[in-house]
């Protein structure tokens, strides 16, 4: 271990946004618990728990970062002509502090680090922070394998079920929305990832076996997930509770806590859209309906930025049976034995989280590679149920639906069944990460054993 410390020093440069820094902090702690030197490399200012040492380099809006720019695009583009050479100094720094950098871990949003890395000769290791499959599937578009816009009604890709239209990624589903966005995840950030030296992902081997197997015929991937707290999977890295980092503050965690306490053992539903989802107001309202239908208690974690979007006089309706907050601990929240589901957007960090620690599902996917993770949640893993929406005009999840999942879950037939799936999956994800033996961890150790 002494050895490996004096030689390898692991720079590990995350894209700014909460679902990016929260996996590669988390592999972060995994390096620096193997006995490597780690410097997190921030861009935003972020107030950081972790045991890592941060450094900071510009994005050229260093006064607001992604909010201070007009646009995703603008931001992009800024950042891509700043954050080369604001890289490159920090390497110049690091190297002259008797710690030279030998490796760079980058975003795969971020791929000139790799151009940085090579420039100085280190090891470039691209990291993707979401699954196997939405990889596979921008790859396919990247490639023109895939054709946009969409035809027909079954997609047949290698390694995977056979996929809806609405299976797929919003970008590709709904060709021409968030073309700044559609760019990033399909052009760029496979723009050079041949040229890395490892190509790391937030997911572990069991869970997506077929298409992992086919994605190690183009790059050398290696999965290193589930990237969560370590307290929740194989206890190596001791006192490992949370990330260490959050764009928001939980103003009342412990009153979370303290009131799943009082419910019964898998009686409490819990409700978060992650930390970007923007939920229609009509469909929140629906979804606020649907839960008081259920008669279940519940816990719904609704942004303050989201809060007005509330049906008046719900929280008065409703009091008593649930309790809504700005934001909570969601880790310790899925892990708490009162939590029976979790109606979830599907974000890949939150479907982690669930299958790590065997929380059934309700998926109720927004955009992005959500109804790709919902496709697996449902079909796949088979530990949740979709809350189907009512392709009218608008595509909105109403009550009903809301109410059956829920119901189905915790009292229903299928629910036994998905409970059954969800240990096992959290068997397996325990499994993955277990010291020596487990997929993920032999990956982990494959890599830092390669630094030096």
């Amino acid at each position: 271990m002494e050895n490996i410390e004096k030689k390898a020093h692991c720079l590990v440069l995350s894209y700014p946004g909460q679902g990016h820094i929260n996996p590669m902090l988390q592999f972060s702690k995994r390096l620096q618990h193997s006995g490597v030197k780690v410097t997190f490399v921030k861009i935003q200012k972020i107030d950081s728990s972790s045991s890592i040492p941060l450094e900071t380099i510009s994005d050229g809006f260093d006064e607001g970062g992604k909010g201070q720019a007009e646009s995703i695009q603008a931001y992009l583009e800024r950042f891509w002509q700043v954050g080369p050479k604001s890289l490159s100094e920090l390497v110049e720094k690091m190297n002259g502090s008797g710690f030279p950098v030998n490796c760079i871990v980058y975003d795969s949003f971020l791929p000139w680090a790799l151009d940085v890395a090579k420039k100085f000769g280190l090891i470039g290791a691209v990291f993707l922070t979401q699954s196997c499959a939405a990889n596979s599937i921008y790859y396919h578009v990247n490639k023109g394998l895939l054709k946009l816009p969409l035809a027909g009604n079954e997609i047949l890709l290698p390694g995977m079920p056979p996929l809806e239209p609405r299976d797929m990624p919003s970008f590709v589903y709904d060709f021409g929305s968030y073309p700044a966005v559609f760019d990033l995840v399909v052009r760029i950030q496979f723009s050079n990832i041949e040229k890395a030296d490892w190509v790391l992902c937030n997911s572990f081997y069991e869970l997506e076996q077929e298409v992992a197997e086919w994605l190690k015929k183009l790059w050398s991937i290696r999965t290193i997930g589930p990237a969560i707290p370590s307290v929740y999977l194989d206890e190596q890295i001791e006192d490992d509770k949370d990330y260490g980092f959050s764009i928001f503050k939980a103003n009342n965690s412990d009153a979370c806590i303290k009131w799943l306490n009082d419910r019964a053992k898998g009686s409490v539903v819990y409700v978060s859209s992650g930390s970007m989802a923007i939920v229609k107001a009509e469909e929140m309202e629906e979804l606020a309906w649907g839960l008081k239908a259920s008669g279940k208690h519940f816990l719904w974690v609704v942004r303050e930025s989201e809060q007005s979007k509330l049906p008046k006089n719900f929280r008065e309706e409703t009091y008593g049976k649930g309790l809504v907050v700005n934001w909570c601990r969601q880790l310790e929240v899925l892990a708490h034995e009162a939590t029976g589901c979790f109606v979830t957007h599907c974000g890949w960090n939150s479907t982690l989280e669930a299958l790590s620690l065997g929380v059934p599902m309700v998926a109720m996917p927004q955009w992005s590679d959500q109804p790709t993770n919902a496709k697996y949640i449902t079909d796949v893993w088979k530990m949740g149920l979709t809350a189907s929406a009512n392709y009218n005009e608008e595509i909105i999840i109403r009550r009903e639906a809301v109410e059956y999942c829920i119901r189905e879950i915790l009292e229903g037939e299928r629910g036994r069944e998905i409970r059954k799936n969800a240990e096992k999956w959290r068997k397996l994800t325990k499994d993955a990460m277990a010291e020596g033996g487990g997929s993920s961890d032999q990956n982990i150790n494959e890599f830092v054993a390669n630094l030096v």
